[in-house]
């Protein structure tokens, strides 16, 4: 039985790891990305060690994410929880609370504002669909690519994960790491989620959904995910059709039944 975020991704490693689990398109890039369990599991440790090593993230420490919906996003918010920590979602917070952080975690496009909070860490993700760092890049925040690959492909957390522990703050809601999975596993079975699902999820619904119904639900359940980033809503149909799409969050396309909508 999962008891926190870590343990989901773990029982789908140990059920199909080399499956695909994620997949991300970037319609301004044009990048297309496909992650296994396996794959995905080593990023999230890299970055967990990350966390662990350099800003001593650990049960109790909160990490503030300002990302956009991408397969980078996915390791991150994973590397959080499987460290014990909580995530401070700030697509729905004001900039007052990022200084609670141990670090925060943004895209390459939301740095400046954020350079100039007094903030403890700060940490930028350039995106680049080969994982390059930001180039050209002067400003304070430490650069996330180049200082993720070197880390261990192997986590263990310094002390056992507390299901009990703070898991996530969105906006007024705060869920503990228990609380994300239990959460989770009663909104799959809402939204009709069942193993083998390959589910897509648009920048606009997973935005909108927040981190349990786009990520933590499916995974829940067995289900892969297709993440599409700045997504031409015309081609979205076809994409469907090329990936095996089975279901659908937020997103109503014919012949493809929308998660949590009756028949």
């Amino acid at each position: 039985m999962a008891d926190t975020p870590a343990d989901l991704l773990a029982a789908v490693q140990a059920r199909d790891p080399g499956a695909p689990l994620v997949t991300f398109y970037d319609d301004v890039s044009a990048e297309r990305t496909e992650l296994s369990a396996a794959t995905l599991a080593n990023w999230v440790a890299k970055t967990a060690n990350l966390l662990t090593d350099e800003f001593d993230v650990g049960p109790g420490s909160t990490v503030a994410v300002a990302l956009p919906v991408h397969w980078q996003t996915v390791a991150v918010l994973l590397g959080v929880w499987s460290c014990g920590a909580a995530v401070l979602d700030t697509a729905a917070e004001d900039d007052g609370r990022l200084a609670e952080a141990a670090v925060v975690l943004a895209d390459a496009d939301r740095l400046p504002p954020l350079e100039e909070l007094d903030l403890p860490e700060l940490m930028g993700l350039s995106l680049h669909p080969l994982g390059l760092g930001m180039t050209g890049y002067v400003g304070p925040a430490r650069d996330f690519a180049l200082e993720v690959r070197p880390q261990g492909d192997v986590f263990s957390p310094w002390q056992p994960v507390d299901p009990a522990a703070p898991g996530l703050v969105l906006g007024g809601l705060e869920l503990s790491l228990g609380g994300l999975v239990d959460t989770a596993t009663e909104l799959a079975g809402r939204l009709g989620l069942v193993r083998g699902d390959r589910v897509l999820v648009d920048e606009r619904a997973a935005t909108e959904a927040g981190p349990v119904a786009w990520l933590l639900a499916p995974l829940v359940a067995g289900a892969s995910l297709v993440l599409c980033r700045a997504a031409a809503p015309a081609g979205l149909a076809h994409r469907a059709g090329v990936e095996r799409v089975t279901a659908t969050l937020g997103l109503r396309l014919d012949g493809i039944r929308e998660l949590g909508r009756p028949a």
